[in-house]
């Protein structure tokens, strides 16, 4: 099967890499931190840990996105960058999150797709970064959002080949998965300061892994397995009626682009 045009439209070199990859380990410990922290830690009853781990993550993010933009994004790839974030950034208010209604996930899992990994990874970023500043959503979950978007966009650029109506299916399969585990890591991250007292859902510092992750479980199927449900209906259905005519159109605008054209400048003649 021939490669599909557009695809690593971002180029990934062995640094670029390694730099996804550590940025996962960093983005998992600031998600998971509720699971790991130590009952003598400042950080198990401290509110501040959102905005320290937010920080954090922003951090990864900056340098994970000049790494990859330093192996490689040219101008033509920057523009269809922008066209993409905000167009993503004008679909996600239509659903406004209203029962798991977002509008904004297809679109990152089409791109992904078509443009590869690395353009799926900077395109999640920055489509809920100017989405946010749109809506005025900045606070500490942003940076939550943005990376777990990012995740999203670049598993989609890794899925395996496929044509026609199996690609279709596929993407709309990956579309509702991705929408439970966004759900799942975004709640983990604030979980501990939802519930107050000692309820059976309720984070407790200190507690072995598996029964904090028991009762998390239970908080997450409680109190947002429906909207996460809405989340992945919302992507299936979106990507089974769109997927086709978006993935030849993105195809054919990859095509017209010609990402992988070596740039050539003629001598310039001496008409003095």
């Amino acid at each position: 099967m021939t490669r599909p045009a557009g695809s690593d439209v971002v180029r990934l070199g062995p640094w670029s890499v390694a730099a996804l990859v550590a940025s996962g380990v960093i983005g998992l410990v600031a998600f998971a931190w509720p699971l790991l922290v130590r009952p003598s830690s400042r950080i198990d009853a401290s509110h501040e840990a959102p905005f320290l781990f937010g920080l954090l993550l922003l951090l990864v993010l900056a340098v994970l996105l000049a790494q990859v933009a330093e192996g490689g994004i040219d101008a033509k790839a920057l523009a269809m960058l922008g066209v993409l974030s905000a167009v993503g950034a004008a679909l996600r208010p239509l659903g406004a999150g209203t029962a798991g209604l977002e509008t904004v996930f297809f679109l990152l899992v089409l791109a992904g797709r078509v443009l590869g990994p690395g353009f799926g990874f900077v395109l999640g970023s920055t489509t809920l970064f100017t989405s946010a500043l749109l809506t005025a959503g900045v606070g500490p979950w942003m940076p939550f959002q943005m990376f777990a978007c990012a995740w999203v966009g670049l598993v989609a650029g890794l899925l395996p080949r496929a044509r026609g109506w199996a690609e279709v299916v596929l993407l709309a399969a990956y579309g509702a998965v991705s929408a439970f585990a966004y759900g799942f890591l975004l709640n983990l991250s604030f979980w501990p300061f939802s519930l107050g007292g000692d309820t059976a859902l309720s984070f407790q510092p200190g507690a072995p892994l598996l029964d904090n992750l028991h009762r998390y479980v239970l908080f997450d199927a409680a109190t947002s397995l429906g909207w996460d449900t809405g989340r992945a209906l919302t992507n299936a259905v979106l990507i089974a009626v769109t997927g086709r005519a978006l993935l030849a159109t993105l195809r054919r605008a990859a095509r017209r682009a010609a990402f992988d054209a070596p740039v050539e400048f003629d001598r310039v003649r001496d008409v003095s």
